[in-house]
């Protein structure tokens, strides 16, 4: 998927073929259900969320795989062992296959993004 020009969330994920808009709505559901305190924004066209106007996490889907951004690197350093076997960049993790989506690793990187501010990035 190119950079969406949709003005919110749902609009982006109308955006998105079918196949993988259920993975994307069900990492959408944990980001609202674990990052309470944020706002829910498009930035860079795609689903954000910002804390304090930073944002601290963001999502998307792109043509060969699903993109985690992960912009806060205290986070990223915690979880360095559970992050080591996975396809990631500075701040992104790449999931090639939906299936391959580990959401308890998520959910953690999340409620540890959430406890307190910390360095984007």
């Amino acid at each position: 998927m190119v950079r969406s020009s949709a003005d919110d969330v749902d609009g982006y994920l109308a955006e998105v073929p079918g196949e993988r808009r259920a993975v994307l709505a069900r990492v959408r559901r944990l980001c609202r259900a674990e990052l309470v305190g944020f706002d829910e924004v498009m930035a860079y066209g795609m689903p954000a969320y910002e804390r304090d106007g930073v944002c601290e996490i963001a999502f998307a889907g792109q043509k060969q795989y699903l993109s985690f951004y992960l912009l806060r690197s205290d986070v990223r350093e915690a979880f360095e062992e559970r992050l080591s076997g996975q396809d990631m960049g500075k701040g992104c993790l790449r999931f090639r296959r939906p299936e391959n989506i580990d959401f308890d690793l998520l959910r953690d990187l999340l409620r540890a993004t959430a406890a307190r501010p910390g360095t984007i990035c």
